[in-house]
């Protein structure tokens, strides 16, 4: 039996993004366990993805190296006897762990002369593997079929499975009844946040306007983020409107899963929360400014794109370089309100 070790992403988007690589894993060996060595909030994302039968959490903080206790959680998984790894992240430290865990084949990409910690080292063509979910579904598959996919042979990076998280109906039911939700009127979740940067944010301002006349039009808006986002929330609900709900800070990562899997439609930035959204069956509306939908789109088919597409984006920045953000202060409330009013 394959027992399979995944060293995991450190972002909430491509932790969900992950998930087609281990549906793909668990397509080809059936009887595989598969666990996921990740940052404590990532548990329960994991939690609600049925490839995956354990977390281990990592005893860092975000970019903490911390050697010493990286290899002692090594050593205490060498009794699991892990027949492989696939690790996502190109950093050294993130194969540090499967390395001194002694795990016979130990898959990445090249990356900070990671020589010796992976002994099945493979060559990023970022031509061909032009989104973040197809670099971590390549990892997954057999060296001949990677160097096929390489060279542009085969369908191996064809129709990707999209992710799917379980959903708790018990837990929308305590929800709607904890904040006081309207059945009857449709559910609108609007996800102001991106922990990359501004370059990434629609201005609250224009959340803010969406949300004042989707309430107008008879729907349920419900602000979704992290404590961070609860002034953020503030701003967009400032109205007072009785159907605007600013739940920044009041919900968990599971309580986001079945809340997004309960709105009918959700706005949102280039975030965690959108890939979260897409993966609940959401019908997604996507917010790009200095990023790309060609490189980290929603894995679904139900969803829209809202760009401008100037000539100065997608930069990849965290502020803008040209100091004005027009790729999003220039998005209009009215073409994203059309948007959700036309699904």
């Amino acid at each position: 039996m394959e027992k399979i070790l995944i060293a995991g992403p450190s972002w909430v988007g491509d932790m969900v993004m992950a998930q087609s690589l281990f549906i793909m894993l668990k397509q080809r060996f059936p009887d595989a366990r598969i666990d996921v060595l990740a940052p404590a909030w990532s548990k329960p994302i994991l939690d609600r993805m049925p490839e995956v039968n354990d977390s281990i959490i990592l005893p860092t903080g975000h970019g903490e190296f911390r050697f010493k206790d990286r290899w002692q959680l090594g050593k205490s998984l060498r009794q699991t006897q892990y027949t492989r790894t696939l690790v996502l992240p190109r950093s050294w430290k993130s194969a540090l762990v499967p390395y001194a865990a002694n795990i016979p084949q130990r898959t990445g990409f090249h990356g900070e002369q990671r020589f010796v910690l992976l002994n099945d080292r493979r060559k990023l063509d970022k031509k061909i593997l032009n989104q973040t979910v197809k670099r971590f579904f390549a990892l997954g598959l057999e060296k001949v079929a990677y160097d096929t996919a390489l060279n542009g042979q085969g369908n191996h990076l064809d129709n990707l499975p999209d992710p799917a998280l379980d959903v708790n109906q018990d837990n929308q039911q305590i929800l709607i009844e904890k904040f006081g939700f309207d059945r009857e009127k449709p559910g609108i979740a609007l996800m102001p946040g991106a922990e990359y940067g501004p370059a990434k944010q629609w201005p609250l301002e224009s959340f803010r306007s969406l949300a004042e006349q989707l309430a107008e039009k008879g729907y349920q808006v419900w602000i979704l983020g992290s404590p961070k986002e609860a002034v953020a929330g503030d701003t967009i609900a400032a109205s007072g409107h009785q159907d605007i709900h600013n739940l920044c800070g009041k919900t968990s990562l599971s309580d986001a899963v079945d809340l997004l899997a309960l709105a009918e439609q959700a706005v949102s930035n280039d975030s965690g929360l959108m890939h979260v959204a897409a993966a609940a069956g959401t019908f997604v509306h996507g917010i790009y400014g200095s990023s790309s939908a060609e490189f980290t789109p929603p894995l679904t088919e139900k969803k829209q794109i809202h760009s401008l597409n100037l000539e100065c984006s997608p930069c990849f920045k965290r502020h803008c370089p040209l100091k004005h953000t027009d790729c999003l202060n220039k998005l209009s409330v009215d073409s994203v309100l059309q948007g959700v009013e036309a699904h």
